[in-house]
C-alpha cells in the first residue's frame, strides 16, 4: 500500500510559502518542495486504519448533482477503469463539469465557493487528468479563514477510489510502526518519532518514541533540495513491504545512534494501555486511546470494565495522537465514561448540511445519539454484538490533547461539554474539525468536499480553531507514555490533585513554544484521511 500523508514541506526558496497554502492531496508523498500547489449516525467515522477489523466502505452520499450513469470521463483518466458505476468516454471538461456541480450541491460553504475558470491551463492537462482535477477541486474551496488566520477548510481532499477502499478494508498497513512528529514545515523541522507500534519492525530494531532524525538513508532530516526531499519521502514512508531503510537519530543520554528498518505489514494497538494510577490516595483510571478504527470497539469496553472494577474515581483520557475515525465510538466512548443517567435522551452531534440540505439537517439520521450498547462489526458491516456498555458514571473526565487531537477526538470534548460533563484539557490547543463528509466517486477517483458540521446537545460547534488546553502542558518525548513523570500526563495528575495547573508545565510549554517560533504548527505527520469522519448507519 502507498503512503498515506499529505503533509507538505514550503518551497524551498520561500520559507512563508506553508503558512498561508493547501495542503496537496496526493498522497503517496509525505512532503512537496515545489510551490504548494467523516460522523456517524450509527456506525461510522473516518480515519486511517491499521487495526484487524476493516473498515466498512464509504457508503453512498446525497443524490448526485451530475447523472448518475454513466459517469463520463477523460479518456486518459487512468483511474477510470476503477469507477464504481458504468463510465462512457467524454472529455475532462465533463468531468470538470460533474465535480463542479456536485460542489455547488454538496459543499458546506457552498456559497463561499470562488469563481474559477474552469478552462483555467492547471485545470485543463489532459496527459494529468487526477493533477488537473484536483488543482480544480482545491480552487473551488474556500477561501475563508478562521479567527486564527488559518484557512477555514484544511481537510477537503481527493483520493483515487480504489486506493481510498484499499485503505479503509485493509486490516493492516505496510510501514515501519512508527509515528512521526515535526515541529514545523521548514528547517529545522524537529522530525523524530513519537509513537513506536508494540512489536512494529521499528520495535524490533530499537527505535523509540523521542528519538531525533538526523538522516535516512544519508541525506539530512532538513533537506532543502528537491532530490532531498524525495529521499525523505521514499525512506520515511516506504511504498511497500519489504523495504530496507537506513536512518541516524540522536537519542537523549546515547548520543547517535544507528537504525537499519525493514518495513512490513504492521497491525496497530488503538488502545496500548490502560492503568491505575494512585494519585495522592486518589484512583485515577489512564488510558492511551490512538485511533478510532473498528478494532478499538472492545478494547475500549475492555479498558471500562478494568477501570470500573478497580473503582477509579477519576479519568486520564490520553488523546495526543488521536486524529478521530468513527463518530460511533466517540459516542460509546461518551456513553461510557458518563452514564446513562446524564446522556439519556441527548443528542451526542447533531449534524448541519447546508442550507440547500435542510431536510437532512432536520432528518433523524442527522441526530448521533449517546449509544448504549455495543456494535461489533461483523464482515458485513453490520452491529453482530449489541449488548449493554459499562459505565464510569463520571461528572469530569480529564483528557490530554495535542495539535493531532483532532476530528472524532474533539467529539468527545465537544459531546460530553454538551450535557454538563466537565471536561478539562491538559496539552496543547487541539486541530479544530467540526466537520465531516462522505466519499464521492466518479470516474474512479473519490471526493471529499467537507458537507456538514457538528454540533453537540447545547448547539455548539464552533471550534475550527481547536479546543484550547486549561492547562498547558508539552509533550514529553524522554519519557514513555504512561510514566507518571511524562510531562502531559504529569502535568494533568497534579491538575487533579491540586485543582490547579502545573506551574512547571506551564512554563516548560511557554519555553516550547517560543522556540519553535509563532508559525510552528508542532503535530504528527499524517494524512487528511486520517482526521475524517464519514457518515454510515448503524445497522
Amino acid at each position: 500500500m502507498k503512503s498515506t500523508s499529505t503533509e507538505t514541506l514550503a518551497d524551498a526558496t520561500n520559507p512563508g510559502a506553508a503558512a498561508g497554502a493547501r495542503p496537496t492531496s496526493r498522497l503517496s508523498t509525505l512532503f512537496a518542495i515545489a510551490a504548494l500547489t467523516a460522523t456517524l449516525g450509527g456506525c461510522g467515522g473516518g480515519g486511517g486504519d491499521s487495526g484487524t477489523t476493516p473498515f466498512p466502505p464509504p457508503p453512498p452520499p446525497p443524490p448526485p448533482a451530475a447523472s448518475d450513469s454513466p459517469q463520463v470521463c477523460a479518456p486518459t483518466n487512468p483511474y477510470r477503469g476503477d469507477a464504481l458505476d458504468p463510465t462512457s468516454v467524454g472529455t475532462l471538461a465533463n468531468e470538470k463539469a460533474w465535480l463542479h456541480s456536485y460542489m455547488s450541491d454538496a459543499y458546506l460553504w457552498t456559497s463561499e465557493m470562488p469563481t474559477v475558470d474552469a478552462g483555467s491551463s492547471s485545470f485543463s492537462n489532459t496527459s494529468d487528468v487526477y493533477g488537473s482535477l484536483e488543482n480544480y477541486f482545491n480552487a473551488l474551496l474556500t477561501p475563508n479563514r478562521t479567527a486564527s488566520g488559518k484557512l477555514r477548510d484544511e481537510f477537503s481532499f481527493i483520493y483515487p477510489t480504489k486506493e481510498w477502499n484499499d485503505l479503509m478494508n485493509s486490516g493492516a498497513t505496510s510501514g515501519y510502526g512508527i509515528e512521526w512528529y515535526w515541529d514545523s514545515p521548514t528547517p529545522p523541522r524537529g522530525l523524530r518519532v513519537a509513537y513506536v507500534e508494540p512489536g512494529s519492525p521499528a520495535a524490533m530494531a530499537g527505535v523509540l518514541r523521542g528519538d531525533r532524525l538526523l538522516t535516512a538513508d544519508g541525506v539530512s532530516a532538513d533537506t532543502n533540495t528537491q532530490s532531498g526531499v524525495d529521499a525523505l519521502n521514499a525512506a520515511l514512508f516506504p511504498s511497500a513491504n519489504g523495504q530496507t531503510h537506513n536512518f541516524s537519530f540522536s537519542r537523549t543520554g546515547s548520543g547517535t545512534l544507528s537504525k537499519s528498518v525493514t518495513s512490513a505489514t504492521v497491525t496497530k494497538q488503538p488502545v496500548p494501555t490502560t492503568m491505575v494510577i494512585d494519585n495522592a490516595g486518589s484512583k485515577v483510571g489512564y488510558v492511551v486511546f490512538n485511533d478510532h478504527i473498528a478494532s478499538s470497539e472492545q478494547k475500549l469496553i475492555d479498558a471500562v470494565n478494568t477501570l470500573k472494577a478497580a473503582a477509579v474515581t477519576d479519568l486520564v483520557l490520553d488523546l495526543r495522537y488521536n486524529g478521530g475515525g468513527y463518530l460511533y465510538l466517540a459516542s460509546e466512548l461518551s456513553y461510557m465514561i458518563a452514564g446513562s443517567s446524564r446522556t439519556n435522551g441527548k443528542v451526542f452531534e447533531q449534524l448541519q448540511y447546508n442550507s440547500k440540505r435542510s431536510d437532512e439537517t432536520n432528518s433523524d439520521d442527522a441526530k448521533t445519539p449517546f449509544f448504549s450498547t455495543s456494535c461489533i462489526l461483523d464482515a458485513n458491516f453490520n452491529c453482530s454484538n449489541q449488548q449493554p456498555l459499562p459505565t464510569l458514571n463520571l461528572s469530569r473526565v480529564t483528557v490530554i490533547t495535542t495539535g493531532s487531537t483532532c476530528s472524532a477526538s474533539e467529539a468527545v470534548i465537544n459531546g460530553l461539554r454538551g450535557i454538563d460533563v466537565e471536561v478539562r484539557v491538559i496539552g496543547s490547543t487541539t486541530c479544530g474539525k467540526p466537520y465531516g463528509f462522505t466519499a464521492k466517486d466518479n470516474c474512479g477517483i473519490s471526493y471529499f468536499p467537507i458537507e456538514f458540521k457538528g454540533v453537540n446537545a447545547k448547539g455548539f460547534g464552533d471550534y475550527a480553531d481547536g479546543f484550547t488546553a486549561s492547562c498547558p502542558a508539552s509533550d514529553d518525548f524522554d519519557h514513555a507514555m504512561g510514566d507518571t513523570d511524562e510531562g502531559m500526563l504529569n502535568a494533568a495528575l497534579y491538575n487533579l490533585q491540586h485543582d490547579a495547573c502545573s506551574l512547571a508545565a506551564a512554563q516548560t510549554a511557554r519555553r516550547s513554544a517560543l522556540a519553535l517560533g509563532a508559525d510552528a504548527r508542532p503535530r504528527l505527520l499524517r494524512g487528511l484521511e486520517r482526521e475524517s469522519r464519514v457518515v454510515i448507519p448503524r445497522r
